[in-house]
């Protein structure tokens, strides 16, 4: 799961933050303060991560975590969730005599995205900064495309450009045409996106989509 030096495998290949790399839902920092959340997630929705391996079973639904207020555990609860999705293909594909995906979810950071998007087509950008930044922006989009599951971290209020509305609306039209599984983290409601981005981009997030809230205020820098 870890590698052998304990920082890649398969959690080092689906780009978990450092910081949350040993995150499961038993040991989340947000398990108390969320606690109908997690008693949801524990109960009933991890539970439906085995249908994976069932081309005819009822589609997963996906998740949008939102809060107004930043800090409350949204991040560390999806990755939880990654956590549980990567160990539950690892253990069936492996019982099922199936060869394990190397990347099997996917940690998509969407303003660390939208910086690489900025830092391409700002004018008058040296072909040096332009050319990587573009190479890794697309390399990113294709994996947050295809990866059977992603976490998009943060698709909050920002200004965005046309270019970068159009290539974040391709993977979330890809990924709910073929059925993939996306957990979502907001500080804005899904009807809200209508506004940060369009009809089309939210009409396409909030298709199978389960909304849970959470609640209270942020932790961050506490304790």
């Amino acid at each position: 799961m870890h590698g052998y030096s304990g920082d890649g495998g398969r959690v080092g290949a689906a780009n978990i933050p450092s910081e949350y790399r040993s995150i499961t839902l038993a040991t989340s920092p947000a398990r108390e303060e969320q606690a109908g959340a997690y008693r949801l997630l524990e109960d009933t929705y991890v539970s439906t991560f085995s249908r994976q391996f069932d081309p005819k079973a009822e589609r997963i639904k996906s998740m949008y975590l939102y809060s107004l207020s930043p800090g409350t555990g949204k991040t560390a609860t999806a990755i939880a969730l990654l956590h549980e999705w990567i160990i539950v293909h690892y253990v069936g594909s492996v019982q099922r005599g199936q060869r394990p995906l190397e990347r099997p979810g996917y940690f998509f950071d969407v303003n660390e995205w939208q910086e690489l998007y900025n830092e391409f087509n700002r004018p008058k950008i040296p072909d040096d900064v332009a050319e990587p930044a573009s190479r890794e922006y697309y390399r990113r989009m294709k994996l947050a495309k295809t990866t059977p599951f992603v976490v998009m971290d943060d698709i909050g209020v920002r200004d965005c450009k046309d270019g970068f509305r159009g290539d974040l609306h391709s993977i979330i039209n890809y990924r709910d045409a073929n059925g993939l599984l996306s957990i979502y983290t907001s500080n804005v409601t899904i009807e809200e996106l209508r506004t940060t981005y369009d009809s089309r981009l939210m009409d396409r997030v909030r298709n199978k989509t389960m909304t849970i809230p959470f609640g209270g205020e942020s932790k961050r820098g506490l304790g």
